[in-house]
């Protein structure tokens, strides 16, 4: 919002949320019901084709906003270094709502000009005048208009709310209060109209029009340098032509600056340019992909969760994954990234953030959590994971976390298995076990004389009953076999804190996997519950708490996180990322992997001197 909202600044729809779609509902219907119902000579396909050219604008940024997440985290031609945080996701959400108020003035011109039904396909005349038009009349008066939003008045009325985004995203470029909105309409509507009114405009004149406009816009917010230096060198005029993704970022850094709409032309004619924009350009073109200190290697776990990945949807991003019933809409898309991920046979870059001196980054195995349940894919998973470890020591990574299932016990002894097979690795390898064990123990209330332990035993469960059974804390174990597995684990004078139970009575419950749905309901009323598994258990019980699965609240430090992690929290990690970072910062080299621990409470301390935070208890 800008800092002095003025009249006009809300959209109207902007009460209706989600539902805002359907104020289009009337003339799509009615639109789909003419292009069924006529003949093939009374069908307007132009007033048919309107939905479909709204979805099409819709997937076009789209694409253009997971690109560019994607290579600015790669690091390589990005432009300003500096982080995105969840405010400016959040400000930025409603950027469809520009292409709702073109679909609405779309349909209305349609209503009351006669010229815009029954358009042809094609009129080069119609094209020519189109491009005409918008180079002589539009940038021009775009140029002005500009210049006037930067006047105090307008700006800390209108046009300081889009720029608030200092580092740019693409759909930055449409972020703008809705009277800021119409008037960009009405500039851009010069050509269509004046083109519908002498009877030149076709489809694609008006369509490509729009499309030109949204290319552009993207392009010059991207915050990453594309337009190569030879395209200059071979036609020196097009520098007052065309901007650049560094032309127009500098006028979101000087502000003064750089003024034009797609043609710096005017900047140069009224002496605006900025003076650094050649070194701006050629040093964005030369920078290479960055170097990482630690990168945490997780993967893809439902095949709806690519939406809500950094470079998926943003406002899902930014939020807790969280089953959406409208996801079944998206269906065809779903399947598509199913069938990508599945041919990919390559860790993908996914976001990059910075801590202190660290430079952080998180890769993704294209895998689903299925997949690595089926034991004919492990072998083919653990190549994946190899690979990605090997490609991490070749860019002289530090350290390497193993997320997810990524470090299971079966698919690889905890990572165990890429030590013993690459014995010169220099990137260290962590599992963040012990870290995950501290926040487990942290997590019981202190008082706490008993819990029940369930879930199938692994080597966390073995390590959190050792430290418990050491201090003094009975654990119950319901399963003879897992009692016995135990006591075996566990030194002589601690085993008599070791008791096989079937009462179900204990109000603190530590689970991990394999835990049913039946045993949370023997739980008696009021339980807590505390995973130390990666993944949350199904919360049955209305009655009951639910802590979060190992995980720390990092510090507002912690540079460029605008996502969350899977089901956590915003400006929550989980522990076993946590634990990467903090084995960096230490300084510590060893591995923290296989059937070792490391040393729990030394994890515990470093990572609270970092200032990571433990979560505190849920609300009953």
């Amino acid at each position: 919002m800008a800092s002095k909202p003025g009249i006009l600044t809300a959209w109207p729809w902007k009460p209706l949320g989600s539902f805002k779609y359907m104020i289009l509902a009337p003339w799509a219907i009615h639109g789909t019901y003419q292009f069924i119902s006529k003949g093939a000579g009374e069908r307007d396909t132009s007033y048919f084709l309107v939905l479909p050219f709204l979805l099409a604008r819709l997937l076009h940024n789209q694409i253009w906003i997971s690109y560019s997440r994607h290579r600015t985290a790669k690091g390589n031609n990005r432009i300003v270094d500096r982080g995105i945080e969840f405010e400016q996701v959040d400000r930025e959400s409603n950027w469809d709502d520009q292409i709702l108020l073109n679909g609405i003035l779309f349909y209305v011109s349609h209503m009351i000009i006669p010229q815009a039904s029954h358009l042809p396909l094609w009129r080069t005349d119609g094209v020519i005048i189109t491009v005409l038009i918008h180079a002589s009349v539009v940038e021009f008066l775009y140029y002005w208009l500009h210049r006037a939003l930067h006047h105090h008045f307008l700006y800390s009325r209108y046009h300081s709310h889009h720029h608030s985004s200092i580092v740019t995203e693409p759909i930055s470029s449409v972020i703008h209060p809705f009277a800021e909105h119409v008037a960009y309409f009405m500039l851009f509507a010069i050509p269509m109209f004046t083109t519908l009114f002498v009877r030149t405009a076709s489809m694609v004149s008006l369509t490509g029009y729009i499309l030109c406009i949204d290319f552009m816009n993207n392009l010059g917010h991207c915050n990453f340098e594309l337009i190569p230096y030879w395209l200059f060198t071979i036609f020196p005029p097009l520098k007052y032509l065309m901007y650049t993704p560094s032309y127009h970022s500098l006028h979101h850094t000087q502000f003064r600056t750089n003024y034009s709409l797609f043609m710096p032309l005017y900047d140069y004619i009224y002496g605006t340019v900025d003076q650094a924009l050649d070194s701006t350009y050629e040093r964005s073109l030369r920078r290479e992909e960055d170097s990482p200190d630690v990168v945490h290697l997780t993967h893809l776990t439902t095949p709806e969760s690519i939406y809500h990945l950094r470079l998926g949807f943003a406002s899902l991003a930014s939020h807790p994954h969280s089953p959406k019933w409208y996801m079944w809409i998206m269906w065809p898309l779903t399947l598509t990234s199913v069938v990508w991920t599945w041919i990919y046979g390559h860790s993908f870059i996914l976001e990059r953030n910075a801590f202190k001196k660290l430079k952080l980054q998180s890769w993704v195995i294209p895998r689903y959590n299925f997949q690595y349940l089926l034991q004919w894919r492990r072998e083919a998973i653990n190549a994946l994971i190899e690979e990605a470890i090997l490609d991490a020591n070749k860019k002289g990574v530090k350290v390497l976390t193993l997320g997810l299932l990524n470090q299971g016990e079966e698919l690889n002894t905890n990572g165990e298995l890429y030590i013993q097979k690459h014995k010169d690795l220099r990137t260290k390898l962590v599992d963040g076990s012990s870290l995950a064990v501290a926040v487990v123990l942290h997590s019981i209330p202190k008082g706490t004389g008993q819990v029940l332990l369930k879930g199938n035993l692994n080597k966390l469960s073995y390590a959190i009953a050792h430290a418990l059974c050491a201090r003094d804390i009975q654990v119950n174990v319901a399963s003879k076999d897992e009692h016995e597995k135990l006591k075996r684990s566990l030194n002589g004078k601690y085993r008599g804190n070791l008791i096989l139970s079937r009462t179900f009575s204990q109000e603190i419950w530590l689970v991990g996997d394999g835990i049913a749905e039946e045993e949370q309901k023997k739980a008696p009323k009021g339980t807590l519950f505390i995973p130390f598994s990666q993944f949350p258990p199904k919360q049955i019980r209305k009655d009951c708490l639910y802590h979060s699965t190992p995980a720390m609240t990092i510090p507002r430090s912690f540079d460029n996180l605008h996502s969350c992690e899977n089901w956590l929290p915003r400006r929550v990690m989980s522990a076993w990322r946590v634990a990467g970072i903090v084995h960096a910062l230490e300084g510590w080299n060893v591995n923290e992997c296989g059937i070792m621990m490391f040393d729990i409470e030394k994890a515990w301390e470093a990572s609270l001197q970092h200032g990571f935070r433990p979560l505190a208890l849920p609300p009953m």
